[in-house]
């Protein structure tokens, strides 16, 4: 707090605010610096429901479905797998595809675990895009 003497009667005070200034411009600069590195969620593409509920057969052909179960067991296009051979089967069905798009299922009582490393594996093999099928999706609800 400053003191302003003049020749009035009384003394004049003032507060100081360049402390409080420096203050703030400090806590701006923390919050620009921090803010980038806040980390970020999965990209996730969620398949909209077919209204006319008919499935081309060239499309079922061309999507890539990984389906996690409740007991950790993993299936490529109801094809079994297991987790050892899950990224070299996925490089192998996407080596000759331009489009790198596939989806994960899992059953309602599946691991969050299994999923999130069925997700991880996928990336690994390069995958882009990884879309999320849900029941009621499926359903068409």
């Amino acid at each position: 707090m400053g003191m302003d003497v003049g020749e009035q009667s009384g003394s004049l005070s003032s507060p100081n605010v360049v402390p409080l200034i420096d203050i703030l411009l400090v806590l701006i600069i923390i919050f620009m610096v921090i803010t980038p590195l806040i980390p970020h969620g999965l990209d996730t593409l969620v398949p909209q429901p077919n209204p006319n509920q008919q499935q081309n057969v060239e499309l079922e052909n061309k999507t890539v479905v990984v389906q996690i179960s409740k007991d950790g067991k993993v299936k490529i296009n109801q094809e079994d797998s297991n987790w050892d051979q899950l990224g070299t089967r996925i490089e192998q069905i996407f080596k000759e595809r331009a489009e790198k798009i596939a989806f994960v299922k899992g059953d309602n009582e599946a691991l969050f675990k299994d999923v999130a490393r069925a997700i991880d594996i996928m990336r690994g093999a390069g995958i882009d895009k990884i879309g999320l099928i849900t029941a009621k999706l499926e359903a068409g609800q």
